[in-house]
């Protein structure tokens, strides 16, 4: 007994548990609750459970809300454990409702021994075959010295996205990322040190990233994140913030302090009008390449525009520090009204002999023709 796949069935019903029990016996190993609240519980602290069959309307919580505590779980063995719904008096919309949170399947109360094996058996070889797959991914995609994905897994991460989309609406945004000047910088420190500059760039962008966002390589030092479910505008603002901390972060290597810049390019459907993956993909690095050619440093988006955010003063004065006041002169008329009170203080406790009425009048000014 102990080998058999176990099963957690969930009713209220001694009676309904035990006719389903006697359906399952000899091929699954049973545990039993009588409440959503308990079946959680026990879920949680019983890693062995492969499947769950559950009623709908139960005391506690419910089959609903059992289903939908699972699929948000942080714990992906919840997140994707076959799950079936016991139906019996619940209405189309009920089906319907249980189907968007990510039931596996149903049964109706009443059926034979020989139906129920069936679909639990087929959810079940689904499950072990999806746990097989992505433990071969993990083997076969994953570059060894980096662990991300490589550029081929990411074109196939690109095309569920772009399937999904398509099936259900929404949006689906792709970014490509590439140091500027990458190959005068391995000429300069060695080609190995400008792989590890790459891979400490990597890993801070994978702890920044969704748990959903798939992070892979496109070439040399260049790389690549799938954001399904994301529109461009957010995906712009994501990007932005990127460049941001790259632009002022200071590497140290080899005793020297290195400094870098990226330049990004942006795609995503159905904005673009991709015919398949691949092409999706060159699209945004055609659009990194534009973004080089243009000075580096920057993001070339098909027209879309990131959420504009502010400098903070903090940035600002870290970008004057490496030599960079173009990046700081765009948002010269906030910083100064923010400025304006610590110049007052300097004017009052110093003497000293500033124009503040022109200072003011001056970013006011700049505001305007912005």
């Amino acid at each position: 007994m102990a080998d058999l796949p176990h099963i957690l069935i969930v009713d209220d019903s001694r009676v309904v548990r035990t006719t389903l029990i006697q359906h399952l016996k000899g091929s699954y190993q049973i545990r039993e609750e009588a409440d959503g609240d308990a079946a959680w519980q026990t879920l949680i602290l019983d890693h062995s459970i492969q499947a769950v069959i559950s009623d709908l309307n139960m005391p506690k919580v419910n089959g609903f809300e059992l289903l939908e505590r699972l699929r948000s779980s942080k714990l992906r063995r919840l997140q994707e454990l076959p799950f079936i719904l016991v139906s019996g008096e619940e209405t189309e919309e009920d089906r319907a409702r249980a189907r968007e949170i990510g039931v596996s399947d149903f049964i109706t109360k009443g059926v034979g021994s020989s139906e129920i094996l069936l679909r639990l058996n087929h959810l079940l070889a689904l499950a072990n075959a999806r746990e097989d797959l992505d433990a071969g991914r993990e083997r076969m995609v994953q570059d060894p010295k980096s662990g991300l994905y490589t550029k081929k897994f990411v074109e196939l991460q690109t095309a569920q996205a772009i399937a999904h989309t398509t099936r259900h609406g929404g949006e689906s945004s792709l970014m490509v990322l590439g140091f500027d000047g990458f190959t005068a910088l391995g000429e300069r420190l060695g080609s190995e040190v400008a792989a590890e500059i790459g891979n400490r760039f990597a890993r801070m962008l994978a702890g920044k990233i969704r748990q959903e966002d798939s992070l892979g390589h496109f070439g040399a030092g260049q790389y690549a994140i799938i954001s399904p479910g994301t529109a461009p505008a957010y995906c712009a603002t994501f990007a932005e913030r990127v460049r941001q901390a790259v632009e002022v972060a200071r590497l140290s290597v080899q005793g020297q302090t290195v400094a870098v810049t990226v330049s990004i390019g942006l795609a995503g459907v159905p904005n673009d009008q991709a015919t398949s993956a691949a092409a999706l993909l060159e699209l945004a690095g055609a659009r990194m390449r534009q973004a080089m050619q243009q000075g580096g440093n920057r993001i070339v988006a098909g027209g879309v525009v990131a959420a504009t955010r502010t400098i903070s003063l903090q940035h600002a004065l870290e970008l004057l520090a490496s030599n960079r006041p173009e990046a700081v002169k765009p948002h010269l008329g906030v910083l100064g009204k923010q400025l304006l009170p610590l110049l007052q203080l300097m004017y009052q406790e110093l003497g000293l002999a500033l124009p503040l009425a022109e200072i003011e009048r001056r970013l006011a000014e700049r505001e305007m023709q912005k």
